[in-house]
């Protein structure tokens, strides 16, 4: 089926519906025909087109070959708005880039498929790595283009061209509301509004959304600022039961899927369903079980001693049962900390001997990787594979920074997933004290440095240390969590260039950068509501729409604003950690209430003193509860104040709740300082 169409020729198309139309009987449908579909093609939502589209499949005096071409459509809108695998179309339109309605291009329901088949090519491209490019750009474009010719009322067309639907709720502050407070608040509440649109229209009895098991585990980890920064009881039971349910499936009755795959996606089912449940019940032992269980196959089943003598996973391909050590297949990669990710959670929690000595001797095989010049790589470079059982780095490729172990370009290419090893590393010594676990942040580090004083001239060889240096921007989230952690200032040089908005805060106390930040992620959240929610194929994909835009991409109106949301620098905020959520979390509180009408700003958070600043939308007083998970236990003086106030002493341990009440609006500072520490 051509796919060329353009605004003209869908305007041909409706101006000539008056002859078009085969009629019958002598009857004169022609006029309600044309309506209809204008109707239909002018329609903001699926439920009103198939409304206008079942009013014409009742006209009289249509043809035989027009009532099924009606048809067929009905029933191809009905399938993108209801069918249970939300990218069903996702395998044709790879192979043509297209997907066929059935509906021939001279029909005058023709211009009514461009919307789908645009949309089904882009959310294709969002979801498939090494699938679409300029062509596919260009072909969605001309398809919305001659929609939006045909039917210029239709927002959704507009949508796709750049052209933001502004958010339908307005969210009033005050006018004393500091800036940073305003912007948090209404992206908070509209990324609430987001995870509400899913639990209320997508999530099944099964507890799934759509996705497959595979992609909706992945749903927790955008929900991180509110699932772990506040106590929303909906959101909190929608994620229990979804975790609940897919640790019960067939699939993963052995703790770890039977599905046999690569790492990067058989570790998602058990890591995003344990990991986040570990966050909302830390005391439930069911899920420590589970988190003991993928230790037990770690030990037992995925790993052995290689050539060097050292301590590693066997292979990139394994499940609960099995394992493949085909040469091209057998790496343990920066990937694999995401098996282990439950367990290194309550590893951090428990300080569980065991499980001290296993991460450390795993840690030890990565830190002489890194600390060796072999195959071309750079000394003091964290190598993205280490070839089993030989020991080398990298795996069968010619490149070290391509081992070649998966289908997919890049997944596991050099920096691959980074920041999982760099942040188990972080941990291994934050529990053992021995520098040499953080020898490969220390050389790192010193590479990025060196690269950003003394930037290549030319585009550096593939492989070659200031290759590697240019791509090294995720070192700043660990080697933040490290300066938070300790106050050493060792790596401040490279933390002024790199550091988040928010880390650059907590080291400075400047807030224009954290400020413009959050102002720029609420902006994001604050249209396209559509493209977040009812236009998502993929879930794991909600929050990318807005990667759809920008040059060699579909276009963007004069002065319209489409930015990806931020939210890690939301979580950041509300809970004081400067970095990643999934690895070594250090999330210093959970404030006990839903996300809305509230922002919370975390100054301090040491083992000993917590401070943050709170601003409360709701006018009155206002009572607060708070968790708080890096305080070591103890007497602490709590202070709530805005221009000074009594302070009182209270007990901390950890998890316990704290209450405090604020009185109208304002920036109310909330301190806790000990005073007397309890073994």
């Amino acid at each position: 089926m051509a796919t060329n169409a353009t605004g003209k020729d869908c305007a041909v198309f409706l101006a000539a519906l008056l002859v078009l139309i085969p009629l019958v009987g002598g009857a004169q449908p022609e006029a309600a025909v044309a309506t209809l579909i204008t109707r239909a093609g002018s329609a903001a939502e699926e439920g009103e087109r198939l409304e206008f589209l079942r009013e014409l499949l009742a006209v009289e005096g249509l043809s035989d070959t027009f009532r099924e071409q009606t048809k067929r459509l009905i029933d191809g809108i009905e399938r993108w708005s209801n069918d249970r695998n939300l990218g069903y179309f996702g395998g044709e339109v790879r192979k043509t880039d297209d997907f066929d309605f059935g509906i021939p291009e001279d029909s005058p329901l023709y211009p009514l498929t461009l919307l789908y088949r645009g949309r089904m090519l882009l959310w294709a491209v969002l979801e498939y790595g090494g699938y679409g490019g300029p062509e596919q750009f260009a072909k969605a474009r001309a398809m919305f283009q001659a929609y939006a010719a045909a039917f210029p009322e239709n927002p959704v067309a507009r949508m796709y061209l750049g052209s933001p639907i502004p958010a339908a709720k307005r969210l009033d502050a005050p006018a004393e509301a500091p800036a940073w407070a305003v912007h948090q608040r209404e992206a908070l509440e509209r990324l609430a509004d987001v995870i509400t649109w899913w639990i209320e229209n997508r999530q099944r009895e099964d507890g799934q959304y759509g996705g497959g098991w595979g992609d909706d585990c992945e749903m927790w980890r955008w929900w991180t600022p509110v699932l772990i920064g506040f106590e929303d009881p909906r959101i909190n039971a929608a994620q229990a039961r979804f975790s609940e349910a897919i640790m019960a499936q067939e699939h993963m009755r052995g703790g770890y899927t039977s599905h046999m795959y690569d790492v990067e996606h058989t570790a998602e089912d058990s890591a995003d369903a344990i990991t986040p449940m570990m966050h909302l019940a830390p005391e439930d032992p069911a899920w420590s079980r589970r988190a003991l269980r993928i230790v037990d196959l770690m030990e037992e089943l995925w790993t052995g001693i290689n050539e060097r003598g050292q301590f590693q996973f066997k292979s990139t391909y394994f499940a609960a049962n099995r394992i493949d050590e085909t040469p091209e297949r057998a790496c343990d990669t920066v990937y694999h900390p995401r098996v282990v990710q439950p367990a290194l959670l309550y590893w951090q929690r428990t300080r569980d001997e065991r499980l001290t000595r296993l991460f450390s001797k795993w840690m030890d095989t990565w830190v002489d990787a890194a600390a060796r010049a072999e195959r071309g790589k750079p000394a003091g470079i964290v190598p993205s594979a280490i070839h089993w059982p030989e020991g080398t780095v990298g795996g069968v490729g010619a490149d070290w920074w391509d081992p070649r172990n998966h289908g997919e370009a890049g997944l596991y290419r050099w920096p691959s997933a980074m920041s999982m090893m760099l942040n188990t590393m972080l941990l291994t010594w934050h529990f053992t004290d021995e520098g040499r676990y953080l020898a490969p942040l220390r050389s790192m580090a010193a590479i990025r440095l060196k690269c950003l004083s003394a930037p290549p001239v030319e585009s550096p060889e593939s492989g070659s240390e200031a290759w590697c240096a240019t791509s090294m921007r995720f070192l700043s989230g660990v080697l933040g969590k490290y300066r938070l952690l300790t106050g050493d200032t060792e790596f401040d040089d490279l933390l002024q260039r790199d550091a988040s908005p928010y880390l650059a805060f907590r080291l400075t106390g400047e807030r224009e950068g954290l400020t413009e930040a959050l102002r720029a992620t609420a902006a994001a959240l604050s249209v396209n509501f559509a493209g977040y929610t009812s236009e998502v194929r993929y879930t794991d994909r909600v929050l990318r729409f807005p990667t759809l835009f920008g040059e060699g991409r579909m276009p963007v109106a004069p002065g319209a604003e489409i930015a990806v949301p931020d939210t890690q620098l939301l979580y950041s905020c509300v809970t004081g950690d400067p970095g990643d959520a999934g690895y070594f979390p250090l999330n210093a509180v959970r404030w006990l209430l839903p996300p809305r009408d509230f922002a919370a700003l975390v100054v301090e958070a040491t083992d000993t003193r917590f401070v943050a600043e709170v601003y409360h939308f709701k006018a009155g007083p206002q009572r607060i509860g708070a968790r708080f998970f890096l305080l070591r236990p103890g007497l602490y003086r709590l202070r709530v104040a805005s221009a000074g106030a009594a302070s009182r002493t209270v007990e901390v341990t950890q998890g316990m709740p704290i209450t405090f009440e604020i009185v109208g609006h304002g920036a109310h500072v909330v301190a806790l300082t000990l005073i007397e520490g309890r073994q």
